[in-house]
């Protein structure tokens, strides 16, 4: 059975190999007789002519890192200039045809493994299966668009006049967030708010606001049940696992009743975390897109595991970070401590790749994943890490050079930067560090209601991804042998520049605060400086300066999590308003994210000739 996992990862390899040929088309390799690279330009050509763009150097870059890496910054970029209704239409047909391009690779997969008979019948069936649930989530995925993000947060925005304090007051006053486990407030909602006649508000779950979509896809996973009862798992021996998984599934997306949604998809959840195979589904788990009540995005999805990769000691080394931060800081809080030591103790760690992905998934796929979200469930049964290095390194060599790096960095620099690609087993090595830490991160000093808690003014996730990569960071800084310093923060320091060209993109403002955030350390060891130019110092001592930084900084997010404080009492000692995002606080940071960000909006899209 090695084998046939074998054989599909090395196919899922060779997919993303093609792929990556895309971006030949902007790196000037030019051929009249290669016919592939002829079909990916008429590809690209015929995607700006669908969304509605000029073809140039610019947008073909744009559209390149749309098509196949599934990113949407540069292509928002790229039409910031239409009116609002346009550029949603345009989003709305980037989407479209995205989703039309990879639902036709994932029936030609298919096909393959049924005409090599790889797996077993019950495993074919399940991904037939998983394909077309796929395809309506996929289908549902702009009506959840319209509804909710550009339907009734943008009339929240308009009606509040950008005022999102009073959003959040109205949304906890007026009872209009569902309720999760005790009775309690959730942290994240499966329902839609909506506005009646009156002018007052009402939720209603995804069963009624999305009634046929839901009903198709109900129907599709019924249908796989019953063909599912039929065969036989010899492979694995996850029949039962996988129906109660697909059953509890059915029910979730069928239930009516607002306040028992999220108790219905904790057993989802549930059901899923049986299920060990190295065959994964990525079910509705996380809600980055919606600001307001954090409405769970329509993620599905199947994952592979890489049988060759070595699980490594991240796992033994966060606990032990964890344990001698927790005994240092000196706040006796129980259940966090128990809490986050047995959530790590029970992870399950999957690292592969991606298989098939659909609905809010051709919006963007993460480089690595930990969930249940659902903190009752996770104190249950512990959480499951996806990662995806192969993937993400792929990615990373196939981009060309841009303009942007060598113009903010120096050529010098930005030649350091693609060094690290080539030095393999370092790479992966500071994929652990960083990516991998980052997942386990995020399961530190959480209690099951800290969420709900922390977020009343709605910035948790504002403050909980920098919590989990410089959770990862610290225990590197603490625990391990520093021979990587240099290839570590030459990594970092690319990451958290980067991360500025997010800083209009909603759905990923979370990961736009984390890189401001992460500059405050940068410029405090002075290894960043800006005078209308930024300096970069790699240097020893300045790099222990910064090490230093992040564990008196870690130590006080650490305390806020462990009193429950609300998450703004961190972020506003660091950061402030600038209408739906943010700027820090700190002059010369100010001046170089405002700096960096002008130059992205003018040459973010050109690459290095």
């Amino acid at each position: 059975m090695k084998q046939d996992i074998e054989k599909i990862y090395d196919y899922l390899e060779q997919e993303q190999k093609e792929l990556q040929r895309y971006f030949d088309l902007i790196k000037g390799y030019q051929s009249l007789l290669d016919k592939d690279l002829a079909q990916k330009r008429d590809d690209i050509e015929t995607f700006l002519e669908f969304v509605g763009l000029p073809i140039n150097e610019e947008t073909m870059l744009a559209a390149i890192n749309r098509v196949v890496n599934l990113r949407e910054d540069a292509f928002l970029q790229v039409i910031s200039g239409f009116e609002e209704e346009e550029q949603i239409r345009k989003k709305e047909r980037a989407f479209v045809w995205v989703s039309e391009f990879y639902m036709a690779r994932f029936e030609r997969m298919l096909e393959w493994i049924e005409e090599k008979q790889l797996l077993n019948q019950f495993y074919r069936r399940l991904l037939r299966g998983a394909h077309a649930i796929g395809e309506v989530f996929s289908s549902w995925q702009s009506s959840w668009m319209a509804q909710i993000i550009y339907g009734i947060n943008r009339e929240l925005y308009r009606l509040f006049e950008g005022d999102e304090a009073k959003i959040f007051e109205l949304l906890h006053e007026k009872n209009l967030l569902d309720k999760g486990h005790h009775d309690e407030i959730g942290d994240r909602s499966y329902s839609v708010l909506r506005m009646r006649e009156d002018g007052s508000f009402e939720r209603v779950a995804y069963a009624k606001a999305f009634k046929d979509e839901v009903e198709e896809a109900a129907s599709r996973i019924e249908d796989l049940i019953e063909d599912l009862t039929l065969l036989e798992d010899d492979l694995f021996d996850q029949k039962k696992e996988w129906l109660a998984y697909f059953s509890a599934l059915l029910e979730a997306l069928k239930e009516e009743d607002v306040d028992k949604l999220i108790l219905k998809w904790a057993d989802v959840d549930r059901c899923w975390m049986a299920v060990t195979t190295p065959i994964q589904i990525g079910h509705p788990l996380e809600y980055y897109e919606d600001i307001y009540r954090k409405a769970v995005a329509l993620e599905w999805d199947v994952r592979i595991e890489n049988p060759s990769y070595p699980k490594g000691e991240r796992a033994n080394i966060i606990a032990a970070m964890f344990d001698r931060l927790y005994n240092d800081i000196g706040l006796q809080e129980l259940s966090i401590y128990t809490n986050t030591l047995s959530n790590l103790r029970r992870v399950q760690i999957y690292v592969g790749r991606p298989m098939m992905f659909y609905g809010s998934e051709f919006n963007g796929l993460f480089s690595a994943q930990v969930v249940p979200n659902d903190e009752v469930v996770s104190q249950e049964l512990g959480k499951k890490i996806f990662a995806y290095p192969d993937m993400i390194l792929a990615m990373q060599r196939a981009k060309p050079k841009m303009r942007i790096t060598k113009e903010v960095f120096g050529e010098a620099l930005a030649q350091r930067f693609r060094r690290l690609l080539e030095h393999e087993k370092q790479w992966y090595k500071i994929y652990d560090i960083t990516t991998i830490g980052h997942e386990y991160g995020h399961i530190l000093w959480m209690d099951e209601d800290s969420e709900a808690v922390m977020n009343a003014k709605g910035m948790f996730k504002l403050a909980e991804e920098f919590k989990a990569t410089s959770g990862g960071l610290v225990a590197y800084f603490l625990l391990e042998n520093d021979h990587l310093w240099e290839e570590l923060l030459l990594d970092h320091i690319q990451r958290s520049v980067s991360l500025i060209g997010w800083k209009e993109v909603l759905e990923v403002m979370p990961y736009y605060v984390e890189g401001l955030l992460h500059l405050y350390g940068l410029f405090s060891c002075e290894i960043f400086t800006f005078d209308g130019k930024l300096h970069v110092d790699i240097d020893r001592k300045k790099y222990e300066g910064l090490k230093k930084w992040y564990l008196q900084t870690y130590v006080e997010l650490a305390k806020t999590y462990l009193k429950k404080l609300d998450s703004s009492t961190f972020l506003e000692r660091y950061i402030e308003r600038d209408g739906q995002s943010f700027l820090p606080k700190q002059p010369q940071i100010n001046e170089f994210v405002l700096y960096y960000y002008d130059l992205y909006k003018k040459i973010g899209r050109e690459v290095d000739k």
